[in-house]
């Protein structure tokens, strides 16, 4: 446990400035979160609750000696995009921990950013893009089964009736197969979301995960018909938060030029793999004269209630090294634990809406060989979607990265580095999941099937991420509506962020806890998700008017 705060109290310069702010949960949005106060609130105390050992939630970059060297395994999260807005956010965060140097960069001419495959139904698949010629990528759709029927899809989409005026929400799989028909759904974009939220198509919520096309189809009656307009410089939506965001970042310093590169790349990480980020984050909070750190501590129940002084936010929380209940009160408690834990700590309010959000369990298992040329194909790797037949993939894999390519730099002994994802939603029924030496095995088993891999890896490490990812079901945005509301009742003393809520990826949670700080800081909004009420409001814009 990390004990750090200034011993003698200080006094807010203004009503806006809280003196006292807990912080629930020490994965990125929670680290990020006491991080950015610590900065904008430098008087105020700020107590970060963590139930486990450690800090960084699902980042968790493991150095594994192999012989005179080591290798990088990453147990969760791999990598960071470079994409606007969110992205920006995380590469200002990650020039204010000084973690420039640190970079490695995946360019977007690399065979990593070019080579993306998809395993269907009993063979790798590139997927078209710029590392083959038109022809290439032609003939490729032409003559491989994944893509039948799919160029013809596109072309009567332009003649389909947008949806019903009284839709409000659905799947991703019925959006898509309603607009293009089933086999682009089940061949190719369930393949993608197996590889983003591990994920069932059918259950994914299409309005709050693909907002644009949801949006698109809307405006122009036709998804085929938006995305052509765009393709020659005409109006995109863009969410009315981001444009206003991109329009703050226009007007921030210059990056540097490390950053500038960076910002036009395919993806990074760091050279420590990307738990740097968490493990600086850590760092620059024990440095910090404000900010105590308890980790192994269960937050118990949260309320608004009032002393003396005023309302505030009344909680308990027990350190498991100590069977004592601990009573505090804060001014303000930013809650970035799954939302359906919250529901379960604030009795007085009804937020079964975020109970609602359920989570799928993910076996990861990184395998090191020593020969360096063992894979078939090089490239960032390949995803496997739902229509692939159950005799090629029994281990009701997600997919394969080839971590050799994806991440050249991070390891100083020669061999090829793999990591294998199973589980997610295909585990939803399971009463038990594989153990450690079952994972390995299947992961073999799969490496051997799909790549012709029979030799025996130099390391390996199994992880099972027990409700790692939360799954944004149809009504999701309803669902955050209703907990918008019904958290108004703490007066904007309880607020969220996290990714129970606005995103699954990492720099959702940067950005969601950039937003939910400055909102603290300022006295705007009440809750963090303010953004759903009303429904998400669209701006229509040209590429070329916003440029960062």
């Amino acid at each position: 446990m990390h004990r750090h705060y200034a011993t003698v109290s200080s006094t807010s310069k203004s009503n806006a400035e809280p003196q006292r702010i807990a912080i629930l949960g020490g994965g990125i949005t929670g680290l990020a979160s006491a991080y950015f106060l610590s900065k904008d609130l430098p008087k105020a105390k700020i107590t970060l609750f963590e139930a486990s050992p450690r800090l960084g939630g699902w980042l968790h970059s493991r150095s594994v000696d192999i012989g005179s060297g080591s290798v990088i395994f990453e147990q969760g999260p791999r990598n960071l995009r470079p994409t606007m807005p969110n992205g920006l956010i995380t590469l200002n965060l990650v020039r204010d921990l000084g973690l420039e140097d640190r970079i490695l960069m995946t360019s977007k001419n690399s065979v990593a950013a070019q080579n993306r495959f998809i395993y269907y139904p009993d063979h790798l698949v590139r997927m078209p893009g710029p590392g083959s010629s038109l022809l290439q990528n032609i003939s490729n759709v032409l003559s491989e089964p994944i893509f039948k029927g799919t160029i013809s899809a596109a072309l009567s989409e332009v003649t389909k009736a947008r949806r019903p005026g009284d839709l409000q929400d659905e799947s991703i799989g019925s959006f898509l197969t309603r607009r293009f028909g089933s086999a682009l759904a089940d061949n190719v974009v369930s393949a993608v979301f197996h590889g983003i939220y591990a994920g069932d198509i059918y259950k994914l919520s299409a309005r709050a995960i693909m907002p644009s096309l949801w949006a698109i189809e809307w405006r122009n009656n036709s998804i085929m018909k938006g995305l052509l307009e765009q393709a020659f410089g005409g109006m995109q939506p863009i969410a009315t938060a981001d444009l206003n965001l991109i329009k703050t970042l226009q007007s921030q310093p210059i990056m540097s030029d490390k950053l500038e590169v960076v910002k036009k790349s395919s993806v990074f990480t760091f050279k420590g793999g990307i738990g740097e980020l968490a493990d600086r984050l850590e760092a620059k909070l024990d440095e910090s004269d404000n900010v105590l750190v308890m980790e192994n501590t269960h937050v118990g129940q949260i309320k608004l209630g009032s002393n003396a002084v005023g309302e505030k936010i009344q909680m308990n929380a027990k350190e498991v090294s100590n069977r004592e209940i601990t009573n505090y009160e804060f001014d303000h408690v930013v809650s970035t634990i799954p939302g359906d834990k919250l529901a379960s700590i604030a009795p007085t309010i009804n937020l079964s809406s975020l109970s609602r959000t359920s989570a799928v369990t993910v076996m990861v298992v990184n395998l090191f060989f020593s020969s360096p040329d063992i894979l078939p194909v090089h490239g960032f790797g390949y995803l496997l979607p739902r229509s692939v037949p159950f005799e090629q993939n029994p281990e009701r894999a997600l997919g394969v990265v080839f971590d050799s390519d994806a991440s050249i730099g991070q390891d100083d002994v020669p061999g090829t580095k793999v990591t294998v994802m199973l589980g997610g939603h295909w585990w939803d029924d399971f009463d038990a999941y594989p153990d450690e030496d079952e994972g390995a095995s299947m992961a073999k088993a799969l490496l051997n099937r799909h790549l012709g891999i029979n030799e025996e890896p130099r390391a390996i490490r199994v992880s099972l991420q027990r409700n790692c990812i939360p799954q944004y079901g149809v009504g999701h945005e309803a669902r955050m509506e209703d907990a918008s509301l019904r958290l108004e009742s703490f007066k904007g003393r309880l607020r969220v962020a996290g990714n129970s809520y606005t995103g699954v990826g990492l720099n959702d949670c940067i950005r969601a806890a950039r937003d939910v700080v400055k909102d603290l800081v300022n006295g705007t909004g009440t809750t963090g998700l303010e953004s759903f009420v009303g429904g998400k409001k669209w701006s229509w814009f040209k590429r070329e008017e916003l440029k960062i």
